[in-house]
């Protein structure tokens, strides 16, 4: 059974900082591309950030351009999100999702995590 599992979200000031981590377990062989979604109340879900299996950055949403980083410890199974300069705007459920191989599936299979809130507000 493979799961991905978020932490780091919570409630920030705006302008403050959070960095979220989104860590695969369970039987897996190789992760793909990683990436960030969000989900505002009220609004369709958004790619926020996406990195590539060897590490290199492959998109950033413009709202979040120059403010938020994305990374991956591939020896850890694990990609973060430091988000810096928070506005109001940015609150939403992030949630992690990776193509990977893994629980016993030769091909290579979409998973999501199950979002952690973030809240910026002063």
């Amino acid at each position: 059974q493979v799961q991905l599992v978020e932490s780091g979200g919570g409630l920030v000031k705006p302008g403050g900082s959070l960095r979220l981590s989104c860590a695969a377990s369970g039987s897996i062989f190789s992760i793909n591309d990683m990436q960030w979604f969000r989900q505002a109340p009220g609004k369709e879900r958004e790619l926020v950030a996406g990195i590539s299996r060897v590490g290199i950055t492959n998109y950033y949403a413009d709202s979040v351009k120059g403010r938020f980083t994305i990374s991956r410890d591939n020896a850890k199974n694990t990609v973060y999100l430091q988000m810096n300069s928070l506005k109001p705007e940015d609150t939403a459920v992030y949630y992690c999702y990776a193509n990977l191989v893994g629980g016993g599936i030769r091909l290579p299979k979409n998973y999501w995590g199950q979002g952690t809130q973030v809240t910026v507000s002063s």
